[in-house]
């Protein structure tokens, strides 16, 4: 019996070992040298061009927007991140020697890109996008190097990220890791044609569209490929399925329509709002019409839900909630919307037929009418008309009624929002303005 007990202990212990072996080949193993050797040394007309690409790039991959705190200096990190697992701070990316990336070589930045390991080795968490960025051609990830090191030195200490345990751990990334990333460049679908390889390639990598699009699991982990909707993490967001015609699937509209969407925040009497609305307003409007023209013809090509999927029951026109909301609607929402929910075309949007409205997460409606907030403010649309805020105006029960009736008005059919379910919202905090 204790030869069992002692073979079994070896095989349990040999096995950890293998565990171990395996989770550091698949995690550190990535080949790459960061030794800062000598790099090749442009030429001023040459150097120009890299930092104006790199430029173009960090647009469209939106980076400033995380790496720069409310009221802090652009690209000198601290901006925090709420997640389910505890608190993050973005990196300072200006090349102060001390705080930011002034030690760091092309290709230590290369290896943060596409392996998600900083230049001292550690893993990254992947509140830093490298699930995407990892199909970044090196071509791109030195342009945004080149553009990244040209910017004014600032010195700023990042605070320490606030996780919970094991989150924080390099264990835990490195688990993390095993099961949710795998490095790679993108590789051109050669039954598509150019234009189709560009929009997918800045879709999946540099605009990392999934990062919020993608269905999370409890470990916040995804099908990174995956466009079929999901809550945002900690934000209180619902980033609408780009699969469903229900939701924000464009297969059936024009390659003009979803750029100029993409372009302005404004198409076809829809308008982007909320996380959606910073993406266009601080990424996709500067980008070129050539690049929109591939997003927009790839995700036309992205296959859609069945249109003639069971819609969600209709809310009786007879109760209560709908009764109380059709009051409220009338005090606070038709001088703007119109009282058959028509909306005014550009300033307030329809809210008759309105795909957020219906859809099946009413996140998106509870933060736009408890906080209010603005569309996309663009080049065609520099000054947005703005939605007020109800947070002090509405309580649960009422917020609760003039939702659904809002949801089941004017050829809308939605579920009911019911005052516990504002309630609950409010309480686990993930509602934030």
């Amino acid at each position: 019996m204790k030869r069992l007990v002692k073979r079994a202990i070896l095989a349990v212990l040999l096995l950890g070992l293998l565990a171990i072996a395996w989770l550091w080949h698949v995690n550190y193993n990535d080949g790459v040298d960061v030794s800062g050797g000598a790099e090749t040394v442009a030429s001023a007309e040459v150097q120009a061009a890299l930092i104006e690409r790199g430029a173009y790039l960090a647009r469209a991959g939106n980076c400033m927007a995380c790496h720069t705190a409310r009221g802090g200096e652009p690209w000198a990190g601290s901006r925090p991140f709420s997640t389910p697992f505890g608190t993050l701070y973005s990196s300072n990316l200006t090349p102060d020697l001390d705080t930011g990336l002034g030690e760091w070589s092309a290709a230590a930045f290369w290896r943060a890109l596409h392996h998600g390991r900083s230049r001292d080795g550690r893993l990254l968490f992947p509140a830093f996008p490298y699930t995407h960025t990892t199909q970044i051609v090196r071509a791109d990830s030195d342009a945004l190097y080149a553009y990244l090191q040209s910017l004014p030195p600032v010195k700023a200490e990042v605070a320490a990220h606030q996780l919970r345990w094991p989150y924080g751990t390099q264990a835990g990334l490195a688990v993390w890791r095993a099961l949710y990333f795998e490095p790679g460049v993108y590789q051109p679908n050669p039954q598509q044609d150019g234009q189709w390889n560009r929009g997918a390639y800045l879709v999946r990598g540099l605009a990392h569209c999934s990062a919020c699009h993608a269905p999370r699991d409890s470990l916040a982990g995804a099908n990174w490929d995956d466009l079929s909707g999901g809550l945002m993490p900690g934000q209180g967001w619902y980033a609408p399925s780009l699969l469903s015609r229900r939701e924000a699937g464009v297969a059936d509209w024009s390659v003009q329509d979803i750029v100029r969407l993409l372009g302005t925040g404004y198409a076809r009497d829809a308008s982007t709002s909320g996380p959606m609305a910073e993406v266009v307003s601080l990424s996709t409007q500067y980008l070129s019409a050539e690049d929109l023209t591939a997003m927009s013809v790839y995700l036309k090509t992205l296959p859609q839900v069945d249109a003639s999927t069971a819609r969600p029951a209709r809310t009786s026109r007879q109760s209560g909630n709908i009764m109380a909301g059709q009051r409220l609607y009338e005090n606070h929402c038709a001088s703007c919307h119109g009282s058959e929910g028509q909306g005014v075309p550009g300033a307030y949007p329809p809210l008759a037929g309105n795909r957020t409205v219906t859809l099946s997460h009413a996140e998106n409606l509870l933060q736009t009418v408890l906080f209010g907030g603005f569309g996309a403010s663009t080049a065609g649309h520099p000054r947005p008309f703005g939605m007020p805020p109800f947070v002090l105006e509405l309580n649960d029960t009422e917020l609760a009624a003039v939702l659904t009736y809002i949801r089941n008005s004017w050829g809308n059919q939605a579920g009911e929002v019911s005052s516990l379910d504002v309630h609950n919202k409010r309480a686990t905090g993930l509602l934030t303005p």
